[in-house]
């Protein structure tokens, strides 16, 4: 009976041996692959952050560049107004010059008329000084006459409206008479000169 017994309690030792070795066995492959998935997982997990960085990298490259591009808008903006500004100021009084422009006119046409009696003088010597000092208010606020006559033709400064052939030494394209004296404001022509020219 005792080697009954020890047999009984070998096979149950043997038993018990193969049982912790199959429970070992299954314990190493179920650690295996539950390493192998974490492993898997990591990996799709650091893609996925991967992925989520590229995409945040991308959103804050496009923010950038909007807030760049805004930036360089409003400096062109600002550059726009200050120009416009500028140009505003420098052609100050534009409209009135060109409205104050054909009262001129009509004080040389009354100068060049003939007075024979003393009231018609007295006359001319007011309308003198009217359009002396209108000529100076125009001239303090750089409003001056284009020069014409026995000028070269300038398209640019001169309107001409009729031709007239050119006398004996002059040349051709060159301001004979002018009809209407033309004025600029600065360097912009708020009237041309009305001219005949050689032809």
């Amino acid at each position: 009976m005792s080697s009954e017994k020890h047999t009984t309690k070998d096979n149950k030792t043997k038993q018990k041996v193969a049982q912790e070795k199959t429970t070992k066995s299954t314990t190493a492959k179920t650690t295996k692959t539950n390493n192998k998935a974490k492993h898997v997982d990591q990996k799709d997990e650091l893609a996925a952050a991967q992925a989520q960085i590229a995409d945040l990298q991308k959103q804050l490259d496009e923010a950038n560049d909007k807030y760049l591009r805004a930036i360089a808008e409003n400096r062109n903006m600002n550059e726009r107004f200050k120009k416009e500004r500028q140009q505003l100021l420098k052609y100050d009084g534009q409209k009135l010059a060109k409205d104050v422009l054909p009262v001129i006119d009509n004080l040389e046409r009354a100068l060049a008329t003939e007075v024979n009696d003393e009231s018609g003088a007295q006359l001319k010597k007011g309308i003198q000084m009217v359009y002396d000092n209108l000529n100076k208010a125009l001239k303090d606020h750089d409003i001056i006459e284009i020069k014409a006559e026995g000028e070269k033709f300038d398209p640019n400064f001169h309107q001409a409206v009729q031709t007239a052939p050119a006398a004996e030494g002059q040349k051709a394209d060159m301001v004979v008479a002018v009809l209407q004296k033309g004025y600029q404001l600065k360097d912009r022509v708020l009237r041309p000169a009305m001219v005949i020219v050689s032809q």
